[in-house]
């Protein structure tokens, strides 16, 4: 049983690409069921507009009709997550609004601020539409996210690896996912060493009685990065250990005047090798 999460979000954008395939819906669902929690599915459609005051009216058919496509898409999702919900016994609302990319990032980070927790699919490509929900609910919901990759349908939190810098983010991301380090079997707090000065933050081993006070049993690790590469020591890790969650704090750098993810927290969603527990 995992406690103190009652609420669920899942989120689920219809680009209209025939073989798209939802992980966050069924590892979400099963999560849920888990923690007996409310699911919440928003299943949008990203509505496609004509700026261009002289576009012909065959332009502005076409992109009505490719509207009502992506629409009906959205729709069928969201009722086959209602059906799926019902047969896993878990408690669920679905809405499906067709919104611009705006207030489509809008719609969603204000509904995960009313929830527990987050979860959407992973997004390889860093100008995707999904990854700008990503990233803009990790910075403006003030809520923590799982990120689900391709193929990871079923929840299990049995093996959790925690990735510790000692500094502020990464204490949010920890106290977050105390409701599934709780819960897990193993989990094992990994600094990883020499690619940054970790001497003013706060150890491994001085957090880890915190851990023991919340009733979580914890390993404590430091690990030398591997060619200076923080995310890939991770992944390996994780991968050692078949480690079913990644919990970290998100990184957030300014570049061009845009808010973009940060090394680490890019190179993992590009090849996320488990779910990403995010906080920022």
């Amino acid at each position: 049983m995992i406690e103190n999460i009652r609420s669920v979000l899942i989120g689920i954008t219809e680009e209209g690409e025939a073989e798209e395939r939802s992980s966050a819906l069924p590892y979400g669902l099963s999560l849920a069921r888990r923690a007996d929690a409310h699911v919440t599915v928003e299943a949008a459609s990203l509505k496609l507009t004509l700026t261009h005051a002289f576009i012909s009216s065959f332009a502005e058919g076409l992109v009505a009709a490719e509207n009502r496509r992506l629409d009906a898409l959205a729709r069928a999702v969201a009722d086959s997550s209602q059906r799926a919900a019902a047969a896993s016994g878990v408690a669920c609302t679905t809405q499906a609004p067709q919104l611009s990319y705006p207030a489509l990032i809008k719609s969603f980070t204000s509904l995960a601020r009313a929830h527990d927790l987050s979860i959407l699919d992973a997004e390889p490509i860093a100008l995707a539409v999904d990854r700008g929900l990503i990233e803009a609910v990790l910075m403006d919901s003030g809520r923590p996210l799982i990120v689900v990759p391709q193929g990871r349908e079923a929840f299990t939190g049995g093996r959790i690896v925690v990735a510790w810098d000692g500094s502020a983010k990464a204490a949010r991301a920890l106290n977050d996912a105390l409701p599934f380090l709780r819960a897990a079997t193993q989990v094992e707090l990994v600094s990883v060493t020499g690619e940054k000065d970790l001497e003013h933050t706060v150890p491994g081993a001085e957090i880890a009685p915190h851990l023991t006070r919340h009733g979580v049993t914890v390993n404590v690790l430091a690990l030398p990065a591997m060619k200076a590469d923080v995310a890939e020591t991770l992944s390996n890790h994780a991968h050692l250990r078949r480690a079913d969650m990644i919990v970290m704090g998100a990184y957030v750098h300014s570049r061009l005047r845009e808010m973009v993810l940060g090394g680490t927290t890019q190179s993992l969603l590009k090849n996320a090798p488990v779910p990403l527990f995010l906080s920022y």
